[in-house]
């Protein structure tokens, strides 16, 4: 198996489907196909995938059921849905539902290549993190018995230190980086992980204005076109509207200048 990473493309155009596995094959990916939701679901039972590519309008099951059926028996396999066909709707409920992004067909060759490196790569970062957060509070809990005389019970009461550099604030907002979620007043909110980027980029360059390609960019690892970093762009702001401002029609923390981008007023 390729170290880079093992994909599953499930889409039922064959000749898509083929030009999109010898795309990621010479790239240095181990790549399996599915020509149906079905299919890639029965393969995702008996194989190992680091990251799965689907389209969302399919024959028989459809993409987004897959999705739904995908993410509740694998939840942190990432999954990028793609269609012919853009919709505001069907975007918003991919990412609710757990899709880790959403790309405009016709599908570049490069940006393919460039989003999926950057998605394993980002997995494989975060679970180094992992372990190395577990390695850390294991270290932590014993010296902290180390330094009580060998007495567990009086450790268990105590906190353990966390470093500064792991939380983000901007006004009731915080965002954990080590579990890359978002506490609001105390109330963690789940967001989709790609939409959590776009609003750590965001609050790292709050106040000030990101135009959409630079969020693109940033949040998800390529280089996007104007108009279609403004479409993903737009997904992604949408979901994060609904998820954190009072009235997501009249917002007043995700701020969109108009022919610019957007920016984060939360302090």
């Amino acid at each position: 198996m390729s170290n880079m990473g093992h994909i599953l493309i499930i889409d039922d155009e064959a000749t898509l489907r083929q030009t999109l596995a010898r795309i990621l094959q010479q790239a240095g990916f181990e790549v399996s196909t599915a020509e149906n939701g079905d299919q890639g679901i029965s393969f995702l039972k008996t194989t190992n995938f680091d990251l799965v590519f689907m389209d969302i309008r399919m024959p028989g099951i459809a993409g987004l059921d897959a999705l739904k059926i995908i993410h509740t028996s694998h939840p942190n396999l990432p999954v990028v849905l793609f269609t012919a066909q853009p919709d505001l709707n069907s975007a918003v409920e991919a990412l609710r539902n757990g899709a880790t992004d959403y790309l405009l067909k016709p599908l570049k060759p490069q940006a393919i290549i460039e989003r999926a490196q950057s998605i394993l790569a980002g997995q494989k970062k975060e679970k180094r993190k992992r372990e190395l957060a577990a390695q850390i509070e294991a270290l932590q809990t014993e010296l902290k018995i180390l330094e009580n005389g060998g007495d567990l019970q009086t450790n268990t009461t105590q906190p353990l230190t966390t470093s500064t550099d792991r939380f983000l604030k901007r006004g009731a907002l915080v965002l954990d980086l080590h579990t890359r979620r978002l506490v609001i007043n105390e109330q963690s909110i789940n967001i989709p992980p790609t939409s959590f980027d776009y609003l750590l980029v965001l609050a790292r360059h709050s106040p000030n204005i990101v135009n959409y390609q630079t969020l693109v960019v940033e949040a998800q690892g390529y280089q996007a076109e104007a108009r279609e970093a403004q479409e993903l762009t737009k997904w992604h702001i949408h979901q994060l509207r609904q998820a954190i401002e009072e009235d997501a029609h009249a917002p007043s923390i995700l701020i969109n200048v108009r022919g610019a981008g957007y920016r984060l007023v939360a302090d």
